[in-house]
């Protein structure tokens, strides 16, 4: 899905010079990385199904910050940074995709073109893979209800130029949905 906003975007004339081929390349293999802080989560708060406390909800929040520093101290001292590269956008991606274009995001702050552009594609990107799919929490949601969210969002959560690309790649987006879709279970007595 990032890269599906990349290259919207490096079509459009204001983006184009950020978004070269190996740019969007690196935020295709950094994307899957956005929340590989959450293995520093305790499972009682990741797992719970219910509605997070307000101190559960701030250890949560660190996920990001862990995941960055996560990312950080795999590359270390590298001694071919060309092979890590993806790495460094991997950091800005797992720190700042929480963030918001209205300034009240996590774990920053960060408003509007100081959110790096990687972390606010994969900001709309996890959101809306969040709404979508079922969760312990909450059932999946149908796409159509989503992507109203995310309009709700533009301006506020979610960088307009990014919503603007997900509306010109919403067939694609669905696509990608339905290919990647968690199976449905069957019911226990039709299994036998």
């Amino acid at each position: 899905m990032c890269c599906l906003l990349g290259e919207d975007l490096a079509r459009q004339p204001e983006h184009a010079a950020q978004l070269p081929p190996a740019t969007i390349e690196a935020y295709a293999k950094a994307a899957p990385l956005h929340d590989i802080g959450k293995v520093g989560i305790p499972d009682h708060i990741l797992l719970k199904p219910g509605k997070l406390t307000p101190d559960e909800w701030e250890v949560m929040k660190t996920h990001s910050q862990i995941g960055a520093d996560a990312i950080s101290r795999a590359i270390g001292q590298e001694a071919a940074p060309e092979a890590v590269g993806f790495l460094h956008t991997a950091i800005d991606i797992a720190r700042h995709h929480h963030e918001r274009w209205d300034g009240s995001g996590y774990p920053c702050g960060l408003q509007g073109e100081a959110i790096p552009l990687s972390a606010r594609m994969m900001a709309l990107a996890d959101v809306f893979d969040a709404l979508i799919s079922a969760r312990s929490y909450k059932p999946a949601m149908p796409q159509a209800q989503a992507e109203a969210i995310i309009l709700q969002g533009r301006g506020t959560h979610f960088d307009p130029a990014v919503v603007d690309a997900y509306l010109r790649q919403r067939d694609a987006f669905a696509a990608i949905a339905a290919r990647f879709a968690d199976p449905i279970e069957a019911p226990a007595e039709s299994l036998s």
